[in-house]
């Protein structure tokens, strides 16, 4: 038994209480205190007196001043537990409750606590209070499993009939037209509209804008899931989702009608999602092609003339020694005239001529393809904006609508320009006519498709109905003002800006100066005078060789030879339960529970592995492919595996010996890993660096190679974003201070929001040679000699932070309350929208961190050396993915984005269970003296649970539920 945190208030006898107890003799003293005080705390009496903490028990044992005995056994139908039961509750005044009681719990948790598909564990907790509060006994467990069940059952009932009697009788004739097919070979509309978007096409835009329509078609008001929790709808569409077309039918009208409501108001604002994102990469890869096409034939022409200066020299000294000759006798003669033909087509590839050359291969490829998709998008999507900047635009958009069949020449006087043409092309699309200046209908629509693209992507232009492209007022706390105090409690920020300010400032100084005071005994640092590379920083010293580690993993392999993987998975579940998490989708579960766990392991194995379910029964499983089917479709989904990985991850930070594994600050390392997938889809890019079409997977691990979160994400996206998302989404036991990135997870605006949502950014900086520190005040540059070249002209400016300090919170609480995506909210702070003043404010901000960060990075080789072994960890973890993803080439087999989430999280589960099982080897082996003995500084600093020599993952796939890895489980448990 552990100690754990003692609340002493919860374990304090007052002096009625004491007079009361001090009636008993002997153990029963003690034990009727600690039954006492465990009724006041949990409105129950314990099953064990196991259940009681042994710091409780020495306080209690303290205050009564009797020996902390063992209490021994609790028979709860002893003679003496029943009296003294009874005893304590008549003197506390509690009651055992009865069936009208019951009822009671079961319509006040459905009325008035469940407003979302809470966890179970939620809910015990509510009722745990609420019988506290009445004074009445909680429930056995079964019986408030059953309280909760009814309760859940009466909330959704509720929910149901709300949202059918909210439906027209029009709108519901459209949404059973959804699950009726056309035709013999045509497929219902229902299962049409749940395929995500493909690649960036014309064809997929037709058929994008098909699904918007059909939805559109069903009249659905946004006001029949206004007072529906986002969670519950979020849920129902999920249920929905999984279900085919006979599931659906066969539902009660109701359920049929809400599950139909959820799955297709969600499903619209994703395509309408999907529709943005085509039309912006579209938009993209016009661009791209073109300016590649251009290039290539430039290059095949253009041979680099060398040494220009010395031709152009013997260029002007022939023209001036004699000026009445003629070019092909004077110049011809002197240098040639091919290579004045190869300076002349040289020059026209950085002359206005690529630019013409550019609009001319973008004009032809979107008037003889692309334009047609115009006017349908424009007639679907209705563009709105809140900065008067991007007005413009707008008016653009609105002008190209209402003129859609006009074919003649637009008057400039007639369209917004300033904002809609740079000023680099105008002059090659606009053109004077005898009735003033004109510009082609086609060059004008690609000029005002390439603004609305940047509008979008800094988010300044939004999308009504959309998700991810709506208001992006929508994402900020709507209640700011009336609770400004509580979201600046909940950042653990000050209230005042200047007190922000000043803190920040303080920090900055102290730092510099540092800095400059130990510069010149630094000797792994050099500063430079002159140049772009002023900071020369020496590599790191190679570490001493662990001498023990190899012999270890030599001796885990000889006493676990060729375990299997999912042997390994399943000894994690032994352990953990964790399967205990994944619940069915439906309103009711027909398999058992022992039936289900088997299955559900050889599902996630198929999905973690990605070998697929028909491979996975090639072993000698009583399975067949649809039973597994009917298991991955019903009961693994993302939000499952999370909490699955979030309970492993629990159980290693809990089993994990601190002599062994070290304790202290948690601190995460992240980066991603390219994964190959298929390509039809929106997800799924062309990776510039590591070639090939994939996805991107950003893992979050700790020290000890525990991987707490992974996100799936695009080639091109932000690793900042996905940096951010994962400390604050990881929902694990990990308190997350430092955060360690390579230079792709790190910017101004990355420093600025890590500050205010409290835990440090500690990048490894690829360019640290062309760093400059940002100083905090002017007058400090004298006292600062020795950083002298790297310093910036200009201070920080504070009053700009000071102005926007309000703005910024409420980003960073949008950011923790999980209201908007991370990449969502730093799409509106790039450099297509620099002039916003909260992202100049955020800028000033994150180069205020950043100083104060380099010069501790400077200063410190043990910060060098902390970032670099962070990151050599996650590299590690990076290794394992085509280990445990080995079938199919490591390649992600679908093109849905449900699928490929789950794949990934699939994958992330089977690593943190290998992690949780190798922990449990070397503490098994490191408990023998003679093994730990020999263990020195160095092999525990390079001691890894990261270790895969001893697994096979392949082979025939058996499963026996009846065999675990651990001979000694149970004294194994008692050790950790």
């Amino acid at each position: 038994m552990k100690d754990f945190p003692l609340d002493a208030d919860d374990w304090h006898l007052n002096a009625e209480e004491k007079a009361f107890v001090v009636k008993h003799k002997g153990i029963n003293r003690l034990r009727c205190a600690v039954l006492l005080k465990f009724l006041q705390k949990e409105a129950c009496f314990p099953k064990s007196f196991d259940e009681i903490p042994l710091n409780a028990r020495r306080f209690l044992s303290e205050q009564l001043d009797v020996a902390p005995t063992k209490l021994g056994t609790y028979e709860s139908q002893s003679g003496t537990n029943i009296r003294n039961r009874a005893a304590i509750r008549k003197f506390l005044g509690f009651r055992q409750p009865n069936e009208a009681d019951y009822e009671t719990m079961e319509t006040w948790l459905s009325d008035e606590i469940i407003e979302e598909p809470e966890q179970q564990r939620v809910l015990h907790n509510h009722l745990k209070v609420w019988c506290l509060e009445q004074k009445i006994e909680l429930p056995a467990y079964a019986q408030r499993q059953r309280i909760i069940k009814a309760a859940l059952k009466a909330f959704e009932t509720r929910i149901c009939a709300n949202i059918s009697n909210a439906l027209s009788d029009p709108c519901k004739q459209e949404i059973d037209q959804m699950f009726i097919s056309k035709g013999l070979e045509e497929t219902a509309p229902f299962s049409f509209l749940k395929d995500d978007p493909g690649k960036p096409a014309l064809n997929s835009v037709f058929v994008e804008l098909d699904k918007l329509n059909a939805l559109n078609g069903l009249g659905l008001s946004g006001n029949v899931l206004a007072n529906v929790s986002d969670k519950t709808v979020q849920q129902y569409r999920m249920r929905a989702a999984t279900k085919s077309v006979w599931d659906m039918r066969r539902h009660p009208d109701a359920m049929r009608y809400t599950l139909a409501t959820a799955f297709f108001s969600e499903r619209r604002k994703e395509v309408i999602d999907g529709l943005v994102e085509l039309l912006t990469q579209i938009i993209h890869k016009l661009q791209v092609r073109a300016e590649k096409k251009v290039s290539a034939g430039l290059i095949k022409s253009v041979k680099d003339v060398s040494d220009k200066k010395v031709t152009l020299f013997k260029l002007a000294k022939a023209a001036l020694s004699n000026p009445d000759g003629t070019i092909r006798d004077v110049l011809f003669s002197v240098v040639g005239e091919d290579v004045l033909t190869k300076l002349v087509q040289e020059f026209q590839a950085d002359s206005p001529v690529y630019t013409e050359k550019v609009e001319y291969h973008i004009r032809n490829s979107y008037k003889n393809h692309y334009r047609q998709m115009v006017p349908k998008i424009l007639d679907a999507l209705h563009f709105h904006s809140n900065n008067q900047h991007h007005r413009p635009v707008i008016e653009a958009v609105e002008y190209l609508r209402t003129h859609s069949a006009s074919k003649r020449k637009i008057p400039v006087s007639e369209i917004p320009v300033e904002a809609i043409i740079p000023k680099s092309i105008r002059s090659l699309l606009i053109e004077e006519t005898p009735f003033g200046p004109s510009i082609n209908r086609i060059s004008y629509e690609i000029c005002v498709l390439r603004a609305l693209r940047d509008g979008l992507r800094c988010r300044e232009i939004w999308v009504e109905g959309a998700g991810r492209y709506r208001n992006p007022d929508a994402d900020l706390p709507q209640d700011f003002e009336t609770k400004r105090s509580q979201y600046y409690e909940g950042l653990n920020l000050s209230l005042s800006a200047d007190d922000f300010v000043s803190d920040l400032k303080n920090r900055m100084e102290e730092s510099l100066r540092s800095l400059n005071k130990t510069m010149p005994r630094n000797e792994k640092i050099f500063v430079r005078l002159h140049g772009k590379n002023l900071i020369n920083v020496s590599p790191l010293e190679p570490q001493a060789e662990p001498k023990i580690l190899q012999s270890l993993k030599a001796e885990v392999a000889q006493r676990w030879p060729l375990t299997s993987l999912l042997d390994i998975v399943k000894e994690a579940e032994f352990q953990t339960g964790f399967t205990e998490c994944f619940r069915g989708l439906g309103d009711r579960e027909i398999l058992s529970r022992d039936t289900l766990r088997p299955r559900l392991l050889l599902a996630l194995y198929a999905l973690g592995t990605n070998t697929g379910l028909k491979r996975i029964l090639s072993g000698s499983h009583d399975l067949t492919y649809d039973e597994l089917r009917y298991v991955r479709e019903r009961y693994i989904y993302k939000d499952a595996l999370r909490a699955a990985i979030a309970k492993v991850v629990n159980a290693t930070l809990d089993i994990r010996l601190p002599e062994i594994w070290g304790s202290g600050t948690m601190g995460c390392a992240s980066d991603s890993k390219k994964i190959q997938a298929w390509d039809q889809n929106l997800m799924s890019e062309w990776h510039i660096r590591y070639r090939g079409r994939g996805v991107m997977v950003y893992w979050h691990v700790e020290k000890n190679s525990l991987c707490v979160y992974s996100q799936l994400k695009r080639c091109s996206s932000s690793e900042v974003g996905a940096m951010i998302e994962g400390v604050l989404r990881h929902c694990t036991d990990a308190e997350i201070d430092k955060q360690y990135v390579d230079s792709h997870g790190q910017s101004e605006v990355a420093f600025a929001f890590c500050e205010l949502l409290g835990f440090s950014l500690m990048p490894r900086l690829k360019a640290i040679a062309k760093q400059k520190l940002y100083l905090p005040d002017s007058n400090m540059r004298s006292e600062l000699h020795n950083l002298t070249p790297i310093l910036k002209k200009h201070p920080i400016n504070w009053d700009l932070i000071s102005r926007q300090y309000d703005e910024m919170v409420k980003l960073a609480t949008a950011l923790q309350k999980g209201s908007a995506h991370a990449e969502d909210i730093l799409r509106r702070f790039t450099r297509n929208n620099r002039q916003h003043p909260t992202y100049q404010a955020l800028a000033e901000l994150g180069r205020a961190v950043k100083t104060t960060f380099l010069c501790q990075y400077l200063e410190s080789e043990d910060i060098r050396r902390e970032i670099h072994e962070a990151l050599n960890v996650v590299e590690n973890c990076n290794s394992t993915v085509e280990f445990i993803f080995f079938a199919r080439g490591s390649e992600i087999s679908s093109n849905q984005l449900a699928n490929q989430e789950i794949s990934v999280l699939a994958l992330h589960l089977l690593q943190v269970c290998l992690v949780y099982v190798n922990t449990l080897m070397i503490q098994q082996v490191l408990s023998e003296k003679n093994w730990l003995s020999r263990m020195e500084k160095e092999d525990f600093r390079a001691l890894t649970p990261l270790i895969y020599l001893h697994i096979t993952p392949y082979g025939a796939f058996d499963l026996d539920m009846h065999k675990s890895l651990f001979t000694e489980l149970k004294a194994l448990k008692m050790t950790a």
